[in-house]
């Protein structure tokens, strides 16, 4: 049963329409791919979803409840996270400070609590504080903490992202290129994350990948993007075995990277 549907989402920029009339079907707890050659449309969709740039077409349904015309704010609030291509932290922060904003959303206390600092403000703050830490330690960062987050490599902040995307505790998680700057080893460790985190914490992913050994070992479903439209969607073999598919990679350049 599918519970979070793109229904003919379209995006224009300027006359240009950068997505066009995209549809997916998203399966509780299962993780799906995203493809398609530089310039498909993936990033944009991703935006859209987030209610980052402004759609001029079609629905975005939640449990058959459209939330495409909420700010972006509450679409995060309703369960929709994402993370990005390069990792967006706070450089000056410590990784604590950059998972426990992560959190925010969720915090158990209320502006006016927060203001005349209040013992449910320090409660929420505790508790924060040890969600993050929890995370952190779960994904085997935790003797990172205190370390100030510019300082740290770029395999180790796209880690630092997934886990501030995860402590917002969402429904669909939307990854962004998860697994690019990183070696072999580490992208094979990030299989196994995607898998444990989709598994123990029933989150349904969506993840947009060039990596095309990454994205037909891990993927369940995949969707293919080309100049904006949905051309494709099937399993891994049966993505690999379509032609227009086929066609569209090897016309780009790109039929073992996209």
């Amino acid at each position: 049963m599918s519970f979070f549907e793109i229904d003919a989402l379209s995006v224009t920029f300027g006359g240009l329409r950068a997505v066009a009339e995209v549809s997916l079907s998203l399966q509780p707890g299962r993780i799906h791919g995203l493809i398609g050659p530089n310039g498909a449309g993936k990033t944009t969709l991703i935006n859209a979803i987030m209610g980052l740039v402004p759609i001029s077409g079609g629905r975005i349904l939640l449990d058959n409840v459209a939330i495409q015309d909420l700010p972006p704010h509450r679409i995060a609030a309703s369960g929709i996270s994402r993370t990005f291509q390069h990792a967006e932290l706070f450089a000056d922060q410590t990784v604590l400070d950059n998972i426990i904003s992560g959190g925010y959303a969720h915090r158990r206390s209320n502006i006016v609590q927060d203001l005349l600092g209040t013992p449910a403000k320090q409660a929420a703050e505790r508790q924060a504080r040890q969600d993050a830490e929890s995370m952190l330690e779960r994904f085997g960062l935790l003797h990172l903490r205190h370390r100030i987050a510019g300082d740290l490599s770029f395999g180790t902040l796209k880690k630092l992202d997934l886990v501030r995307a995860l402590i917002a505790r969402p429904r669909v998680l939307m990854l962004d290129e998860p697994v690019s700057g990183m070696n072999q080893t580490e992208a094979l460790e990030a299989i196994v994350e995607c898998r444990r985190i989709a598994r123990e914490l029933d989150v349904t992913l969506l993840i947009v990948e060039h990596n095309m050994q990454v994205i037909m070992e891990l993927a369940e479903t995949i969707f293919v993007l080309d100049h904006g439209e949905k051309i494709a969607e099937g399993t891994p073999a049966e993505i690999q075995a379509n032609e227009a598919v086929i066609e569209a990679y090897l016309g780009h350049g790109s039929a073992a990277h996209a």
